[in-house]
């Protein structure tokens, strides 16, 4: 067995096991190099995983995964049957949970949306007929469905429906989500314990991991797991996942700009 080697470098944010949990880190300057890596992984042709839970979308976070999603930066998202019910709930009521994600109003029987949405996807046949026939147009599973992203929703016995798309066989799933972390360089663990575990079960200890939670407890037993690199971020999953989609993507245009400019030179 050859453990990683230990940088001489400090590394950034991704340095040796010196990611301390703590609500008082600064969140921006973390969230800007995270970024980076992001490109990074990108422009090399790497493979980035995000793990997803359904605060995600409640939070209002969803259209900024959505535009990484559409802009090429999610190679694979691993996620359960909330998390997708509630993305397409948004996108055919525009409510998560029966409840506005804009406006926070809970418009009348609001309560039933996300019962009506699995119906409606499982009348169509699935989160990809949906999106053929014109009946989910936008979110997160459309911008994976348009873009081909690697999807895994993993099912457990809480969930309502479920979806079609949602692998009920715990085994099943766990073998799927085993091959999507084995291609990932780099995973972004956002406001999910459940699938974070399960997900940092399959990884190497040599996988960047970003863990964000507002849960203390969470981000720390998530960074105990024995990952060489890892990053953890206590604060809002609504705030987080924005922040970094406006880096990554104004990143990526200046880089774009400043190819054209070299160009243009020569």
């Amino acid at each position: 067995v050859r453990p990683p080697e230990r940088p001489r470098s400090g590394g950034g944010a991704f340095g040796f096991m010196q990611g301390g949990v703590s609500a008082e880190r600064p969140s921006e300057s973390t969230i800007r190099e995270v970024a980076e890596e992001l490109r990074e992984v990108n422009e090399t042709g790497g493979n980035v995983m995000v793990v997803a839970g359904p605060a995600v979308i409640h939070s209002g976070a969803g259209d900024a995964l959505a535009d990484l999603v559409e802009a090429g930066y999610v190679d694979a998202l691993s996620a359960g049957n909330g998390f997708a019910t509630h993305d397409l709930e948004r996108s055919l009521y525009g409510t998560s949970l029966g409840m506005n994600v804009e406006t926070l109003e809970h418009p009348r029987k609001g309560h039933k949306h996300h019962i009506w949405t699995i119906s409606e996807i499982i009348r169509a046949g699935g989160i990809a007929a949906a999106v053929d026939e014109g009946i989910i147009t936008d979110g997160v599973m459309y911008q994976c469905v348009e873009n081909d992203v690697d999807t895994v929703l993993a099912g457990s016995i809480r969930d309502d429906g479920p979806l079609p798309d949602t692998i009920t066989d715990a085994i099943e799933a766990q073998n799927a989500i085993r091959e999507q972390a084995h291609e990932a360089d780099i995973v972004l663990m956002l406001a999910t314990l459940l699938h974070s575990v399960a997900v940092g079960n399959c990884l190497p200890s040599t996988t960047k991991t970003v863990c964000v939670d507002i849960n203390p407890a969470t981000v720390t037993q998530l960074l105990d797991r024995g990952s060489a690199q890892a990053v953890g971020m206590v604060t809002d999953i609504g705030t987080f996942v924005p922040t970094l989609a406006e880096y990554v993507l104004e990143g990526a245009a200046e880089s774009e700009s400043a190819r054209a400019d070299t160009a243009d030179d020569a």
